[in-house]
């Protein structure tokens, strides 16, 4: 089994930054990962894509967090990254770190609380 625990989240004002980590764990060796990505959740709405990673090391992002996100991985540590950058109101959330095997199992994190206010 794998497990993953993203951390990083908090309050920051608009215009801020915040570096959400997520950390694989387990049998993360027997697996063959493709991709990796993260989403986020606010009350009464669906969970929305927001960046991805492949493993070839291609990125894309939503089009609301386009050239102010940045998703990236440290394979050494087993953790993947999103850079937040100009923080909104509208990104306030609950992020979540997924990975999607070869065989299209889907791995997730319990999530971790960004909020953006004055």
């Amino acid at each position: 089994q794998v497990q993953l625990v993203e951390s990083g989240g908090g309050l920051v004002q608009p215009g801020g930054s915040l570096r959400l980590s997520c950390v694989a764990s387990g049998n993360i060796f027997t697996i063959n990962f493709l991709d990796w990505g993260w989403f986020r959740q606010t009350p009464g709405k669906q969970r929305e894509w927001v960046a991805g990673l492949r493993s070839g090391g291609s990125t894309n992002y939503a089009d609301a967090v386009n050239e102010r996100f940045t998703i990236s991985r440290d394979s050494a540590k087993n953790t993947v990254y999103l850079q937040m950058n100009s923080l909104k109101p509208d990104d306030t959330a609950v992020y979540y770190c997924r990975a999607r095997s070869s065989r299209g199992l889907d791995f997730w994190g319990q999530g971790t609380q960004v909020t953006v206010s004055s």
